[in-house]
């Protein structure tokens, strides 16, 4: 028997009233994954307590995605272990875009190098989104060191080996490292002496206790400025926009010495490939901002964003580079 016109009508109605909330249903569970990112709020873990670097870049770009995305990003500060602590809470976080990471070549090349048992990957365990700013170190001395190049530094550490003593924040930290790279490739003897954290030897740097530092810009800033420590040279392989009058290592004698801080954002493995684009847009966007750039620079850092994959590049690159120098040094696990 064949239906009649009236009939069909009535099927295709029918299917049509199905189809409707199937179709609904489906557009809001895509706008739900990535298309209406962030429709709550977004938890940035920063492995460090208040007030250092990583803190300060991390509640300057909070401030900027809550205005550029429209929901707040709070900073949640896990410190302790090493940035361990921190780490482990995103890599064990729901991939989902509102748990981000905000840390250092610590973190992702220099921990992984020191310690033989982590509770994470720093390749496998996290999403790269973008890098957020570098900064230098700065080859600082004491006024009563009578050195004010590069260059004599060298000839006179040379004269003197293991005698001129240098200050870091603790074994296995940047200063640390970069301090040790520089006596490799200068041939040079410094006697490390190691402090808990940056402020205590900041302190006995400018009481002259000690007499070198290779201190982050933004710690030594103001006591360069106002002549209480002298500049040699910053770690850089281009002049920092924080300290522009300061000439290179590289250019003061020691060619291709290069180390710098770095800070980055990234979020647990597996998350959206949308929302890491829209987070990446809005943090290259803030990177173009004047007054951003400024407020960076005003901190002795320079804000810098990039690409997914070009962060990914740089982990590799550091961890290969970082490994080699500790191996080279045989600098053990603390």
């Amino acid at each position: 028997m064949t239906p009649s016109p009236t009939g069909l009508t009535l099927a295709a109605l029918c299917v049509a009233a199905i189809a409707v909330p199937a179709a609904a249903f489906g557009q809001a569970s895509s706008t739900d994954s990535g298309q209406a990112y962030p429709a709550k709020t977004v938890r940035i873990i920063i492995p460090y307590p208040p007030g250092g670097g990583n803190d300060i870049i991390g509640r300057a770009i909070a401030d900027e995605l809550t205005r550029r995305l429209g929901q707040q990003f709070i900073v949640d500060n896990r410190p302790g272990a090493s940035t361990i602590i921190g780490a482990e809470a995103v890599a064990r976080a729901a991939p989902d875009g509102y748990t981000l990471f905000v840390a250092s070549q610590t973190t992702f090349a220099i921990v992984p190098n020191l310690r033989t048992k982590i509770p994470y990957d720093p390749a496998r365990d996290f999403e790269p989104v973008s890098l957020l700013a570098t900064q230098p170190y700065t080859l600082v001395v004491h006024p009563s060191l009578p050195v004010t190049t590069v260059k004599q530094l060298i000839a006179l550490a040379k004269s003197r080996p293991g005698k001129i003593e240098y200050a870091s924040p603790s074994i296995g930290t940047g200063g640390h490292l970069s301090a040790e790279l520089f006596k490799v490739m200068t041939g040079t003897d410094l006697l490390h002496i190691p402090y808990k954290g940056a402020g205590p030897a900041v302190a006995d740097l400018l009481g002259g206790h000690v007499s070198v530092m290779f201190a982050t810009a933004s710690s030594v800033h103001p006591q360069v400025v106002n002549g209480k420590l002298r500049a040699l040279g910053t770690t850089s392989a281009r002049r920092t926009a924080a300290l522009p009058k300061v000439p290179t290592i590289a250019e003061s004698g020691v060619p291709g010495f290069e180390t710098t801080q770095w800070i980055a954002m990234h979020g647990p493995r597996a998350t959206p490939r949308e929302v890491v684009e829209r987070l990446n847009a809005a943090i290259t966007a803030s990177m173009k901002s004047p007054e951003f750039r400024e407020r960076m620079n005003s901190q002795g850092y320079d804000a810098e964003a990039s690409t997914p994959q070009q962060l990914a590049a740089r982990i590799k690159s550091e961890l290969a580079r970082f490994g080699k120098l500790i191996r080279d040094i045989g600098l053990k696990d603390q």
